[in-house]
């Protein structure tokens, strides 16, 4: 049966390249000249596809498809994903992708995202798989050991940028993919900063101490001084005291001041409490933050406090005494707006 439809199509394309005005449905644009994407489901009712093809086009080309797809048993074998049926492309030429499954990828977008559960739900948007499946694969301890991580550190492999994957790519070819693209951006020139931050540091630890510096500031310029900052406070083994871990402890992301009280969460991200780096990233990490780990400052700074201008940016200090002065200014204009 196969081989005769085989055949039979054979002969239509062989028809349809004979000039005449008979011709012209399987040829021209289907959809229009620009961009039309339609998303087919997984068990795909050929009844709504049908409905959304008719509608997407004139009654000759759609008549046209629909002669092509009888003859193929289209709609007995509907591959879902995302498809253009737009950008100037034919009838034959849209029957002959939707028939092999030849998809449109999607330009999937990471953003920096505070929790793994977060960027799963954005995830669940933009792609046909589930969020809660996605978010059980990345909590997985065995597929994670798979790539050297746990799921502490699973958001290390969602470095934010633009990838291209297909819409119906499933949770574990997903993983798969963020790890491929992760061993990608650790280039050998950036492997080869790791040591020189201290001896035996890890990509993930790398990445933890960004997710830091991601948090604790927005300017690119004072990141690197930042993350020198933090790295002297680790090489000196003490506390990083580092506010957005209590935040992400507390798992309150709008909380805009951190008050003694926060300071007492029994938490492994609590750095009041813990020496060294929390067991995994508080966020994704921009690249500009990983960035600024690999290439941070060299200075003797311990200390900071965000400036009392609401600029965003900070006030370092080598010792305590200038830093009690910095923190003093900062708690005054913080009263003085009444940010509690």
């Amino acid at each position: 049966m196969n081989q005769k439809r085989n055949i039979v199509i054979a002969v239509i394309a062989a028809l349809i390249v004979i000039p005449g005005t008979c011709t012209f449905p399987f040829f021209g644009s289907f959809a229009g000249s620009e961009e039309k994407i339609i998303y087919i489901q997984d068990n795909e009712s050929p009844l709504k596809l049908d409905e959304e093809l008719k509608s997407s086009t004139s009654g000759f080309k759609y008549q046209a498809f629909r002669l092509l797809a009888n003859f193929a048993n289209y709609y007995g074998k509907i591959r879902p994903g995302r498809y253009d049926i737009g950008s100037g492309q034919s009838t034959l030429s849209v029957f002959r992708k939707l028939r092999n499954g030849s998809q449109t990828p999607v330009k999937l977008i990471i953003p920096v995202t505070h929790t793994l559960e977060n960027l799963c739900q954005k995830l669940d948007k933009d792609l046909e798989l589930s969020g809660n499946d996605l978010l059980e694969e990345l909590s997985n301890p065995d597929t994670l050991a798979q790539y050297g991580l746990t799921p502490e550190t699973a958001m290390c492999l969602f470095i934010p940028n633009t990838y291209e994957v297909y819409w119906t790519i499933s949770p574990k070819k997903l993983v798969k993919r963020m790890h491929t693209e992760y061993l990608n951006f650790w280039t050998k020139e950036r492997m080869a900063k790791l040591d020189g931050i201290r001896k035996g540091f890890t990509r993930e630890e790398a990445i933890t101490l960004a997710s830091i510096v991601e948090q604790e500031s927005q300017n690119n310029d004072e990141r690197p001084d930042i993350a020198g900052l933090y790295i002297n406070r680790l090489n000196q083994d003490m506390p990083l005291q580092a506010d957005p871990t209590i935040k992400f402890a507390l798992k309150d992301f709008e909380l805009r001041r951190i008050l003694h009280g926060h300071l007492s969460i029994n938490s492994p991200y609590n750095t009041y409490k813990n020496i060294g780096l929390p067991p995994g990233p508080i966020c994704n990490p921009s690249i500009s933050s990983i960035n600024a780990v690999l290439d941070y400052t060299r200075h003797n700074y311990i200390y900071m406090c965000a400036k009392e201008d609401f600029s965003g940016t900070h006030n370092f200090a080598a010792t305590y005494e200038e830093h009690l002065a910095n923190a003093a200014k900062y708690s005054k204009a913080l009263d003085e707006r009444g940010i509690k």
